[in-house]
This record gives structure tokens, sequence and C-alpha cells, in this order.
């Protein structure tokens, strides 16, 4: 997992390295990485030709259509998406035609009423586990002053919104199995 995303390797070693060109430009106060190599010493020039060429490579490996948001999450929350696959009908798009729509969603075909409480549970208890180290990262990027700061207390505040929409999702869940 790199961003709450899943990356290979490759892309996470790629990653890295600019990740690394980005904190030393930072750290010594030099312009952010760009379209230029243009540079005042030898070390700045060789942090951002290794970054232009590690970007190089995560374009090659780009999909050329990037796969659908939803099929992602859903892949990757295996548990989560069997409690609400089988309580709700799956979400309709309005951009996309109908036939399209139902190709893409072959859970949608009708809805029980069985949920296994205990995957239920389970799954709450990983998001609250989850919020609790969500806000213990907020509380310290508080701390931290200038851009990259505020871009990791609102990246923080996305995670924290997504967690409490789950949340919210899986107690609507739990008050129609209950009423």
């Amino acid at each position: 997992m790199y961003r709450n995303e899943p990356r290979c390797g490759t892309c996470r070693e790629n990653e890295e390295i600019i990740e690394g060109a980005r904190r030393f430009l930072g750290m010594y106060g030099l312009r952010p990485l760009g379209g230029t190599l243009q540079s005042d010493d030898e070390e700045e020039r060789e942090w951002r030709v290794t970054a232009r060429d590690a970007r190089a490579v995560l374009n090659q490996i780009k999909l050329e259509t990037p796969p659908d948001p939803a099929l992602v999450r859903k892949a990757l929350r295996p548990r989560a998406a069997a409690v609400v696959a089988e309580t709700a009908p799956a979400p309709r798009r309005t951009a996309a035609p109908k036939a399209a729509s139902s190709a893409s969603t072959p859970a949608a075909s009708a809805p029980t009423t069985t949920v296994d409480m205990a995957t239920l549970e389970a799954r709450v208890t990983g998001l609250l586990d989850q919020l609790a180290s969500v806000d213990e990262q907020i509380t310290v990027a508080e701390a931290g002053q200038g851009l990259a700061a505020r871009a990791r207390l609102t990246d923080l505040g996305n995670q924290k919104a997504s967690i409490l929409r789950m949340l919210a999702a899986l107690e609507k869940t739990r008050r129609g199995i209950d009423g």
C-alpha cells in the first residue's frame, strides 16, 4: 500500500525515489520538481534526473484506461463489499447507459436481508481502529507547518471522512437488520 492504494514493488520503488527527491528539494528550499532539470549543484541535478527517470517508468506502467474506482474499492475490501452487497443493491450510475451499468454490477439482481453480524462487527472494529490511527496522525500533523503539512492534514481529513461514511453505511445496514 502506498498512499492508501495498492502498488507493485516497481511502482513503490519509483514513488519512493520521487518522494525522496521532493524531501531533498523541500529541505533546502529549492524549486519543486517539474519539467526542468536546471539546478545549482550536482547533487540537486542528480535528484532531479533520478526523479524524472522514475516518473517516466511510472508513466509507462500506468494503464491506458484506469479501472473503475468502485471495482477497485470492492477488490480492496472484500469483507465490506460482501456485507454491503448482501444488504443493498449496487448504486446506479447516471452518466453510464443502463446496459453498461448492469454489466458492471452483477450483484444488483436481488438484495437479501441476511448479514453475517460477526463480519459486520469485525469491519466496524477495524474501521474504528483506523479512525483512531488517523486521529493520532492528525494530531501529529497539526504540529507541522508549511504546504506539505497542510496537504497531509487535508489527506488525513479526507481519510477520516471516508472512514466515517463507511461507518455510517454499516450502521445503516445494522439498523436495517434490527428494524
